[in-house]
């Protein structure tokens, strides 16, 4: 069966409804305190038990996995959709593949057609009990139908003598509610709170409007999760300015290229990054997702062969596709030594060294006493400190490996995607040798034979161009040829293949554009419009089940793919207008739609996505070809028969054990010291090594009976029989 850590062992409560959390640290599952429920990190994994384990914890609308050592079970609710059930599956393979070495079975149970798994419908049966009335599907628009009427603006002031909170009830909200003498409340409804601090108001009114949207949280019975975020006067995010209508800054340019006058309007300060202050404002660094600001020491190491080989320093930054790497990064505050792992995996890398990638990070983190803080990264998802760690000069190759002897011809042209602004949030990402890879917003680098060419965007920076500067040093150390777009010379197109079109509209050509593009999930299974927004998007956030909204303000696009189906697509046009038509800050109506087909993508929509790549949907497998690889009918009607007569599944009283634990006469374990017990002995779960007999000769029970007292109890026992 499956081998649980002590740690959760002593916490696992498997008849106490509700809900158990553990996030995963050092590759082993820590509990959650409960104080701490509802908040999830990025950089974390996590998992989530809902007890008990019966047909009560089912529902009809998504996907469950039910995962019995030698076997796991995927049961599909009659109304869950095809990327639900894609991504079970793809989860289920990564645990027979990673966990059980491929030895491990998948079988499928479809809620609707449950009668063609006899085989597996007994072993649910087994497990859970006699199959029941399965809850009706949980609805997901609940909370963002209440968000949609309950967006609230409240004004905060003390200009009369005492502090007053009013909500402002004018709809919809405009640029000019905002008086620069006072502090605002803007309440998404509990999905954030934002503070906006206008630059004339007082101390007290700045502290006011921050306490009281704290207690917003509380007052209104809000998830612990819910985010305040502070918009200070003149520099405000996107996030915030898009719940307004018509907001305009200086030289901004709106709707259909309309420009608005600079008229009385705050002039907008460029406020940069200052990692430095995030020792002193731990806040800050929980925002900015960085501890801190990545001059602490690094050493990187890549897979070879199952093993770890050091990368020498003047590689350090360079990640190759076809590779993994182990990153470890210690810093310091005040006295104590912390540590980072990194462990970075490259889309190409084989299973193997993705396995092994994952086993020497656990090795190193046990060389430090499982301290360290282990974040992996998927290629494409750097977060923002692991950038930093390489000061602006982090390059990824989208294929390949670095490895000593290795054959493979390394390509005579070469382009890179340069984005970011600072040493903190800059990368280059190898993206196809092609004119349509390039976007008016961004720094390129084309590397040739004889020259190196840095291609300058109108729209790019003159941060994003120093940035591009010092990565075309990282990437080449031939002479660098500047163009800037419209300028280009004919040898650059013929290096890249060819003058072709590509992402080059007005909005891409702003320096500053006014507003972020914002991606969403979208869906029409409940009957009512959904859209879940994605940050920091990548091509590979799309999903080929599922249709999404590219919302670029001048222009909204409509991606469907492959597998959507069939009301989605009919649906398209009615849900982007459906989106427009309840955008808070009242959009513009006449705002073009695009509909986009997965494998059409036109320039003007990969522009948007930093290295995309037309070939990427060519290496995924659809549900019922991943299902058909997994599913062996034969195998497993002898296996479901072998484990319903052997009694060998779990149940939620049964205690969860390693599947062959070695057993040891008593005299070896009882009032035995850890250091002289027989190799692989947990001392603190000597009674897991008795045999049946040995175990119902000492306790006087069953283990099952055991398994249910509580834990002081258990404790109590033990030490009473020298087994502690």
């Amino acid at each position: 069966m499956v081998e649980l850590s002590s740690k959760v062992s002593k916490t696992l409560d498997k008849t106490k409804p509700g809900i158990q959390i553990w996030r995963i640290e050092s590759m082993e599952m820590v509990p959650v305190p409960t104080k701490s429920y509802g908040n999830f990190y990025e950089g974390d994994s996590y998992i989530l038990l809902s007890v008990e384990m019966s047909w009560k914890s089912f529902n009809r609308g998504d996907v469950f996995l039910l995962d019995l050592g030698q076997l796991i079970i995927q049961w599909n609710g009659p109304e869950s959709n095809r990327n639900e059930r894609l991504r079970a599956m793809t989860l289920a393979k990564d645990i027979r593949d990673r966990e059980r070495g491929g030895r491990a079975k998948v079988g499928v149970v479809d809620g609707e057609n449950e009668g063609a798994s006899p085989g597996l419908m007994q072993v649910l049966t087994h497990v859970l009990g006699e199959k029941r009335d399965i809850k009706p599907a949980i609805p997901d628009d609940k909370v963002d139908e209440n968000l949609k009427s309950s967006l609230k603006l409240y004004h905060v002031s003390n200009a009369s003598g005492n502090l007053v909170i009013q909500e402002v009830a004018i709809r919809p909200l405009t640029q000019d509610m905002l008086l620069h003498e006072d502090c605002y409340i803007l309440d998404q409804g509990g999905l954030k709170i934002f503070v906006w601090k206008g630059k004339n108001a007082n101390k007290e009114e700045k502290q006011q409007a921050m306490s009281r949207a704290l207690g917003f949280i509380k007052a209104k019975n809000y998830p612990a999760s819910t985010s305040v975020e502070t918009e200070n006067d003149g520099s405000e995010s996107s996030v915030f300015r898009q719940l307004f209508q018509k907001w305009s800054v200086p030289n901004q340019t709106s709707g259909l290229g309309k420009t608005h006058a600079v008229g009385k309007v705050a002039k907008v300060e460029q406020v940069k990054f200052d990692a430095t202050t995030l020792y002193a404002k731990p806040q800050m660094a929980a925002q900015q997702k960085m501890v801190d600001d990545g001059s602490g020491e690094v050493e990187v190491w890549r897979v070879e062969n199952n093993e770890l080989v050091p990368v020498e320093k003047r590689w350090f930054g360079h990640f190759y596709g076809g590779d993994c790497y182990l990153v470890l990064y210690t810093y310091s505050v005040g006295p104590k030594v912390n540590r980072i792992i990194y462990l970075w995996q490259g889309r190409q890398a084989t299973t193997d060294e993705l396995t092994a990638s994952a086993y020497q990070a656990v090795i190193l983190d046990q060389k430090y006493n499982n301290e360290p803080v282990q974040v992996r990264v998927t290629m494409g998802k750097e977060p923002a400190h692991l950038m930093a760690i390489f000061k602006g000069k982090m390059v990824v190759y989208a294929g390949g490996t670095s490895r000593a002897g290795n054959t493979e011809p390394t390509p005579s042209i070469r382009l890179f995607h340069v984005h970011g602004t600072t040493e903190y949030n800059t990368k280059a990402f190898e993206v196809p040798v092609r004119a349509s890879s390039l976007n008016s917003n961004d720094v390129f680098v084309l590397k040739t034979p004889s020259c190196c060419y840095l291609w300058y965007g109108k729209g790019c920076s003159g941060d994003e161009r120093e940035m591009g500067k010092m990565v075309a040093d990282i990437i080449s150390k031939s002479e660098k040829i500047v163009i800037a777009e419209g300028q280009e010379t004919p040898e650059f197109w013929v290096a890249l293949g060819g003058k072709s079109q590509y992402a080059n509209n007005k909005r891409l050509q702003e320096e500053n554009p006014s507003m972020s593009p914002r991606l969403f999930e979208c869906s029409n299974k409940t009957g009512t419009f959904l859209a879940t927004e994605i940050v920091d998007f990548t091509q590979d956030d799309l999903e080929e089940n599922d249709v999404y909204l590219l919302d670029t303000w001048d222009q909204v696009f409509f991606w469907i793919g492959n597998g959507a189906n069939k009301s989605e697509k009919e649906a398209a046009a009615v849900m982007v207008q459906e989106y427009l038509r309840n955008h808070p800050s009242g959009r513009d109506l006449d705002t073009p739609i695009i509909v986009v087909k997965q494998g059409h993508e036109p320039p003007t929509f990969t522009g948007w996505f930093m290295a995309w790549d037309p070939l990427n949907w060519a290496d995924r497998k659809s549900y019922e070809v991943l299902k058909a690889e997994l599913g062996d009918e034969s195998s497993l009607g002898q296996l479901t028969s072998a484990l319903t007569s052997k009694q060998e599944v779990f149940t939620a009283t049964t205690t969860l054990l390693p599947e062959k634990l070695e057993t040891f006469p008593l005299d070896v374990l009882v009032n035995t010291a850890a250091e002289d017990l027989p190799r692989g002995v947990d001392p603190s779960r000597k009674e897991c090594h008795l045999s049946d007999r040995d175990f119902e000769a000492v306790f006087g029970m069953k283990r099952s009976a055991f398994g249910n007292l509580p834990l002081w109890k258990q404790q109590k026992l033990k030490k009473d029989k020298g087994l502690f």
